[in-house]
């Protein structure tokens, strides 16, 4: 049993590094151009990504080790920094806007994105602090501590990181054996705020649109999802070969954030792509094989809330860059370009090989 248990560390610390180095790699591919026009330096991206991994790797390597990590009030104290920060990202002068959404914190060179932190933060709280036998005023409880980060998350406005947040936080619940009245209350609560936020900005209305029929708009809000197509169709079984992707000469906008998954598939084709979501589906496996082993129920929820989050941002983006899902920002863990996105994943891994070496901690 402890041999399958190592086993299972093994392949999930592996495959999560892994998955980080052929970031590194597609990053410089995918943005070289990018770069070179917007920075006159075709390197800019992976210089970063490769200080932003070591500094994941570090934090990730302290929360393994520390004790801390076990504990519910660590839980509590980011959870309530990482709130303060989505407060103070709607402060003019604090907050920066980036393709209409004020999303960041700016400090100097180094830009943060709270909304990114808090779905960590939120999922520890709510797993740490999780008992047995819950009363119904705790439900409404932990129901307020999703919903006040999600409205901040909503007025940046970033309705990807809210969903990905809210879904997680419900795995937790759904395992820690909430009601289904609560969880059709949710539903119904979920969807009238959905058709509200539409109504509130119709350009989400028009994602919907160019959803369905992105030829509608293909120079407006069709236009990512034609160009993410373009890449993916021609690059057949093997791809055109590493570095010769050509949406990535400014046909595919920013291709090394969101849409890299994309450029995956135009260099290194199908074949390529597929071991890139065999590992991914490693990942998840190894992940929920550490979870259904814990000795400690609360240690449970929260590896199995860290791998949801994971599993379910990775099934989101694919979704959109293929296709099959709307258009929204959300980035590809561990590949996509970003310091805030690959060090809350980080935070996820750290987390769950804390748990995995500490069974009796929570």
């Amino acid at each position: 049993m402890r041999t399958l248990e190592r086993t299972y560390r093994i392949i999930f610390l592996t495959t999560a590094l892994l998955l980080s180095l052929i970031g590194l790699v597609f990053v410089q591919s995918a943005g070289s151009y990018w770069g070179e026009v917007h920075y006159q330096d075709s390197s800019p991206f992976i210089v970063k990504q490769g200080v932003y991994m070591v500094i994941s790797l570090a934090v990730a390597y302290v929360l393994v080790k520390s004790p801390l990590t076990s504990h519910p009030k660590f839980w509590t104290y980011c959870y309530i920094a990482s709130t303060l920060m989505l407060v103070a990202v709607l402060i003019p002068g604090i907050g920066v806007v980036r393709n209409g959404s004020q999303s960041w914190i700016a400090l100097g060179p180094i830009s943060l994105q709270p909304a990114e932190f808090v779905k960590v933060a939120l999922l520890g709280k709510l797993a740490s602090g999780m008992k047995k036998h819950k009363e119904k005023s705790w439900q409404w409880q932990h129901f307020a501590w999703i919903l006040l980060p999600a409205t901040l998350i909503m007025l940046q406005p970033d309705l990807g990181s809210a969903v990905i947040m809210i879904v997680s936080a419900f795995v937790i619940l759904f395992l820690a054996g909430y009601p289904l009245s609560f969880f059709i209350f949710l539903f119904v609560s979920g969807l009238g705020a959905f058709i509200a936020l539409i109504l509130a900005a119709p350009y989400r209305l028009d994602r919907i649109k160019s959803y369905i029929d992105p030829w509608n708009d293909p120079l407006g809000t069709g236009f990512q999802s034609i160009q993410s197509l373009f890449a993916i169709a021609p690059g057949g079984l093997f791809g055109h070969g590493f570095g010769n992707s050509r949406q990535k000469f400014l046909y595919l906008p920013e291709p090394q954030n969101d849409f890299i998954f994309s450029i995956i598939a135009e260099e290194i084709g199908f074949i390529g792509a597929a071991f890139i979501v065999v590992l991914f589906i490693l990942l998840f496996a190894s992940a929920f094989g550490i979870a259904i082993r814990l000795n400690n129920w609360n240690s449970f929820l929260i590896v199995t809330g860290m791998v949801s989050m994971i599993t379910f941002q990775t099934f989101l983006n694919m979704g959109v860059v293929s296709g099959l899902l709307p258009v929204t920002g959300v980035t590809l863990p561990f590949i996509s370009y970003g310091g805030s996105s690959l060090l809350t994943t980080w935070l996820a891994v750290g987390t769950i090989l804390h748990y995995s070496a500490n069974k009796k901690a929570g």
